[in-house]
């Protein structure tokens, strides 16, 4: 295993990232590839139970609990009132794989594929970032300056997101240099 690569889907809520994602995933596993996915949430959220000893022990005070077993672990990190962990510090945290796949973190500098459906009603996204490097869509769109493949076309999709996915040392890089 190489040096693993990295690739946002962005786009608006709404727009199919998660559906595209639950498609490619298996698609690339067969390819023999490791993936991981980074999801940003823009929200409060728990993947912990109440009842459960790993939610007591983070209700009780815990700043961290690591719940183990012989198929999985999970590592649950409180921040309180602290800053949110940057995209950039959760990329480093990320076990050897072949492809890190991001789904949200719109705003940040790394390479992205945006998924864009005009029956959102937002506009597309890849006029503005410069970090969108193609486009997945289920329509063609005129003037497009960059590569874009049919939103319904697993395999297109794929093969365009290993094309368009970049080294993890470049993207770290990338992310702690400031935007002129």
């Amino acid at each position: 295993m190489g040096e693993a690569k990295v690739l946002g889907i962005v786009g608006w809520s709404g727009s199919g990232k998660t559906t595209l994602l639950v498609k490619l995933i298996p698609l690339l596993v067969l390819r023999g590839l490791r993936i991981t996915t980074l999801k940003h949430a823009h929200h409060a959220f728990d993947v912990d139970q109440p009842g459960k000893d790993s939610y007591e022990h983070r209700k009780a005070g815990a700043s961290e609990v690591i719940v183990s077993s012989a198929r999985r672990w999970v590592q649950m990190h409180e921040i309180g009132d602290g800053a949110e962990a940057t995209l950039a510090d959760h990329l480093r945290r990320v076990s050897p794989c072949d492809l890190v796949l991001i789904e949200g973190y719109k705003s940040e500098g790394h390479p992205k594929l945006e998924v864009f459906r005009e029956a959102t009603g937002k506009p597309p996204l890849h006029p503005t970032d410069k970090g969108i490097v193609a486009v997945a869509s289920d329509q063609p769109i005129p003037g497009l300056q960059i590569p874009r493949v049919d939103l319904n076309d697993i395999t297109a999709v794929a093969e365009l997101i290993l094309k368009s996915a970049e080294p993890l040392s470049q993207v770290l890089l990338r992310l702690s240099t400031p935007s002129p």
